[in-house]
């Protein structure tokens, strides 16, 4: 199954949440890392780049890309540049890849909303590159987003709600919890919808009761003999 099938039907909330409930961090991009496109959604295996200040970077890492991947940009979290525009989503786009991840910032919105590849960033600003560093002996085998490291060896989700990533080899384990999740929300929230309010699906007068003759009760342990999905 590839990332994108595991992903289709879920959100990132959906997977964050698996990762607590299989003790997975739970590895997120800042917040505020948003869609260039209201909807975007994307999911594949991490191809790592450290922007340094020229797009050679990137075109070195297409180089060893497979189809599917997503570019995975390190730019230090900078919002005084931007260091991916319409050429490079462009040719992200035509070296097969699903979609660029920038922790930093990105420029030619108009454009890149118009070549349609999903697109994820801290936010926008005019001007490009502001000069050029010394180029990291990792700047192809890793990259930075906010306070995590990650490699090709993980998987990036993305949607509305921002950024996550975890573990290729873990990748369905946590689809498939992540579903069970999704499909025990959503029957609470048709009961809600149906008139049976969420405190009664719980049991949480139940739950104030024995917490009441046992103060060390938490509601996740509650939940867990339950099978609510909230929390748990």
């Amino acid at each position: 199954m590839t990332a994108a099938e595991a992903f289709a039907g879920l959100t990132t909330a959906h997977v964050a949440d698996a990762c607590v409930r299989a003790d997975v961090p739970v590895r997120c991009g800042p917040a505020g890392t948003r869609s260039v496109t209201s909807g975007g959604r994307v999911a594949g295996r991490v191809l790592p780049a450290r922007h340094v200040g020229s797009v050679d970077v990137f075109l070195e890492a297409f180089e060893q890309a497979e189809p599917g991947d997503v570019l995975v940009v390190d730019n230090g979290g900078r919002l005084d540049e931007a260091c991916v525009g319409d050429l490079v989503v462009l040719e992200t786009k035509a070296a097969g890849l699903a979609g660029v991840v920038i922790w930093g910032l990105h420029r030619d919105t108009a454009d890149i909303r118009a070549i349609g590849l999903p697109v994820f960033s801290l936010g926008s600003i005019p001007t490009g590159p502001l000069g050029v560093t010394e180029r990291p002996p990792e700047a192809l085998t890793s990259a930075r987003v906010g306070e995590w490291t990650v490699t090709s060896d993980d998987t990036v989700f993305a949607d509305d709600d921002g950024v996550l990533f975890v573990p290729s080899g873990r990748v369905d384990e946590l689809a498939a919890l992540a579903r069970g999740i999704r499909d025990t929300e959503r029957g609470q929230a048709e009961r809600v919808r149906a008139g049976e309010p969420l405190r009664d699906q719980l049991a949480f007068a139940d739950f104030l009761k024995a917490r009441r003759e046992d103060p060390s009760l938490t509601f996740r342990r509650h939940l867990r003999g339950l099978g609510g999905a909230i929390e748990e």
